[in-house]
């Protein structure tokens, strides 16, 4: 299975394709993050955001995919600005046809620290640990995409086990 995971927003956003293989390891197949220029107008942030996601999808072709779900924010300017990222990225993945998990950003932490109260530091060491990678993932976006694609895979095989769909 072939998961993209993604960590919207519409400065950055990350996202990470995670393969589950056959024996259940876990392999990266790319990661990174898309910029907006800051001097963009919204409406065409958002649309570089959806033409570069859509050509994501289409160059790897993901069997599911993942969004972090919106938490929170003190700051109400940056809550809309990551829930358009969210709608971007829900958008171009449900365009596409690919499945779409949701989680918080608890829900990420406990399935890949195993401690919803983790910090960044130990869910990013954690990445390069299941991932077997030589080095945390830079930038920071990326990782957390990547950690979000774990998450839809831990969540996965917990539903296959359990029986639910």
């Amino acid at each position: 299975m072939l998961v993209i995971g993604i960590d919207p927003g519409t400065a950055i956003t990350g996202y990470g394709l995670v393969r589950e293989q056959q024996n259940g390891t876990l392999t990266v197949v790319d990661y990174g993050v898309i910029q907006t220029p800051a001097d963009l107008e919204m409406p065409q942030r958002l649309l570089q955001l959806y033409r570069e996601l859509k050509q994501l999808t289409l160059l790897h072709r993901p069997d599911s995919g993942a969004v972090e779900k919106l938490f929170f924010q003190k700051n109400v300017r940056t809550a809309i600005s990551v829930g358009q990222g969210r709608g971007i990225a829900i958008l171009a993945l449900a365009e596409a046809g690919v499945s779409i998990g949701e989680y918080t950003p608890l829900e990420i932490k406990q399935a890949i620290a195993g401690y919803g109260g983790a910090d960044k530091a130990q869910v990013q060491y954690m990445v390069k640990a299941m991932l077997e990678l030589d080095e945390i993932p830079h930038p920071d976006d990326a990782a957390d995409a990547l950690a979000v694609a774990i998450c839809h895979i831990h969540n996965a095989r917990y539903k296959m086990l359990t029986g639910q769909t």
